[in-house]
């Protein structure tokens, strides 16, 4: 399918690996003009390389913090018009509500929420003068089905969703997007650590910890980054105008609810 947004210009942060990653690389496949954003510069650099030689796309490497003033001036410096934004960032690691610190309270809310409002504040108004803009926020699935000790990151994300499910439907007339993609366990750098301090802690083997894992998913596996990113272009592309303020779960049918 063309997704009918080939020239069209796309921020995708904390890009560098990953989830992003994969987003960036659906993007530039789609013919977009994809600014990518992590801290490690030269990791960024090195996955620039690879998506411009995966893709033939126009890659920009921002080296910055989004959650700082600062590293939202770069992003927005180095694309100033976006027509595609895809929040993202990594949430705080696991840990007993117990043992966090009022500081460490705040900078989660800043990562996993505050950050995304405010370079949503940035680029919305621009978007509605161009009739078109494609918004999306890479949350968690844990914000259908909590767990215990990312209670920080799911009540951040969770309240990025409550935030921006009034704002989408304020922009949706001008054919601006807002939507959110809740992931659960894909074969991500981020899954394999936790795998491994799960594995230290319970004197289990990596393997056996990702087999016990992978049998509570009814898919009966990780789930491939690639297929994350395709479902965040199609939220992007031109036939996604209709889709406005939903929450988008990938996890393999994990979550058993049924809305």
């Amino acid at each position: 399918m063309d997704l009918g947004i080939s020239g069209r210009k796309a921020i995708v942060c904390a890009s560098s690996r990953g989830l992003g990653r994969a987003c960036a690389r659906s993007l530039a496949e789609a013919g977009c003009e994809v600014v990518i954003n992590g801290r490690d510069a030269k990791k960024l650099d090195t996955t620039a390389a690879e998506l411009i030689s995966l893709t033939g796309g126009k890659i920009t490497a921002v080296a910055a913090d989004v959650a700082t003033p600062e590293g939202q001036k770069a992003l927005l410096a180095a694309c100033p018009a976006p027509d595609i934004l895809i929040n993202n960032n990594a949430g705080p690691p696991l840990r007993d509500f117990r043992e966090l610190t009022r500081q460490q309270l705040i900078d989660g809310v800043i990562a996993n929420m505050i950050v995304a409002i405010e370079l949503i504040q940035k680029v919305i108004e621009p978007m509605s003068q161009r009739k078109f803009g494609r918004i999306v926020n890479i949350t968690s699935g844990s914000v259908k089905a909590p767990l215990a000790g990312l209670d920080l990151s799911s009540g951040a994300r969770a309240g990025l969703t409550a935030f921006l499910a009034g704002v989408a439907r304020t922009v949706a007339d001008k054919n601006v997007t807002i939507n959110n993609i809740l992931p659960g366990a894909f074969d991500t750098d981020r899954l394999r650590g936790t795998l491994s301090k799960a594995a230290e802690a319970k004197g289990k083997s990596i393997t056996q910890v990702a087999a016990d894992r992978i049998a509570m998913i009814p898919a009966r596996r990780f789930g491939d980054p690639a297929e994350f990113g395709a479902a965040a272009a199609f939220l992007c592309s031109a036939q996604a105008g209709y889709i406005t303020g939903q929450n988008l779960l990938i996890d393999g049918g994990n979550f058993t609810g049924a809305f």
